[in-house]
């Protein structure tokens, strides 16, 4: 069986929305990007060399599919050939090499994780990470926790009032105060 692994910029407040700017008109979009480092680089380009699969929500998928066939390089390389599974009721076609469009997460993702080959793993999309952890379907969540709170937006987890339960399997604080915290699901 395939593990799901969900990999999130989060803030210390849980916001994983527009942590790179132009993903919604949040109004501190870009919060992510003044904490770039060479370790927190290498990390991303680590993670994205160590799976087979990706997965992503409908909004996810287009900003992705807008910006990353024109780029080339150690992160773009992968994201360009691997296999992408996009999870949407709404998209018809998609244009992007190698990506395919599934409709369900219960049967759909599930199915997917049921199939042969390696790690898929899931970028930002809060909807669809929420649907996955009521659905039981996250077997590692690594949070790259930011030093900062941005008052609101979407979080991945939301008022359900859902018990999941983690086990932390590695922590490693930055240089520049970022913490990356890595947990494997003990449901």
């Amino acid at each position: 069986m395939r593990k799901i692994i969900v990999t999130e910029f989060i803030t210390l407040d849980g916001v994983v929305e527009a942590p790179g700017g132009a993903e919604t008109a949040h109004p501190n979009a870009g919060w992510q990007t003044k904490y770039g480092s060479p370790e927190g680089r290498k990390y991303k380009i680590d993670e994205v060399a160590s799976v087979d699969a990706l997965l992503l929500g409908r909004t996810t998928f287009n900003v992705f599919a807008a910006y990353w066939p024109g780029e080339t390089g150690p992160f773009a390389d992968p994201i360009n050939r691997l296999p992408k599974y996009v999870v949407s009721r709404s998209l018809q076609k998609t244009d992007w090499n190698n990506s395919h469009i599934l409709r369900d997460v219960a049967k759909d993702v599930a199915a997917l994780k049921n199939s042969d080959g390696g790690d898929i793993l899931v970028y930002g999309s809060a909807t669809l990470v929420k649907a996955l952890l009521q659905h039981g379907l996250v077997d590692d969540l690594r949070l790259m926790v930011h030093p900062l709170s941005v008052g609101g937006g979407l979080r991945i987890f939301d008022d359900n009032r859902q018990l999941n339960k983690f086990r932390l399997k590695h922590s490693h604080a930055f240089g520049n105060g970022v913490l990356m915290l890595e947990y494997q699901s003990v449901s």
